[in-house]
């Protein structure tokens, strides 16, 4: 399990494996969510079967599969509400890119300067510095 954090209240990591969710809430992370669309992963890592394993482990557990066509700003505003609702949370995906592109995008549309968004990004191994300009709509459309 590769976690990264990119603030001490939301964390990503690359797709995790229904055993880490023990490990996951000894971490003390509150919530899970998983940003990765059934249809790309086997029927055993799909999000009932993900779901059933955090509530386990005592955590809560949101589904919201993202791609390029379904990350629109209602979209983001939802999964910036699920990462504010029980923190600190654990966002993953295929390798936590998605995730940390939709924590970027909710960040800056709540007014959270871009260089800092860019800069803890960067410190986590995701490197947005393409997305600025989409950073900056987000910003302008607060």
């Amino acid at each position: 399990m590769d976690i990264r954090e990119i603030t001490p209240a939301y964390s990503v990591a690359p797709q995790i494996d229904l055993n880490d969710f023990p490990a996951i809430a000894a971490a003390g992370f509150k919530a899970v969510i998983c940003n990765r669309p059934d249809p790309e992963i086997p029927p055993s890592h799909h999000a009932a079967e993900m779901q059933k394993a955090a509530h386990a482990a005592g955590l809560v557990f949101y589904n919201l599969p993202l791609t390029h066509h379904t990350m629109t700003a209602e979209v983001i505003a939802q999964h910036m509400a699920y990462a504010e609702e029980n923190t600190p949370v654990l966002a993953y995906c295929a390798s936590g890119t998605r995730c940390t592109v939709a924590w970027a995008l909710g960040s800056a549309a709540k007014g959270v300067d871009i260089s800092e968004i860019l800069t803890k990004s960067s410190a986590a191994g995701y490197a947005l510095d393409a997305l600025r300009p989409s950073l900056e709509v987000a910003a302008a459309q607060s």
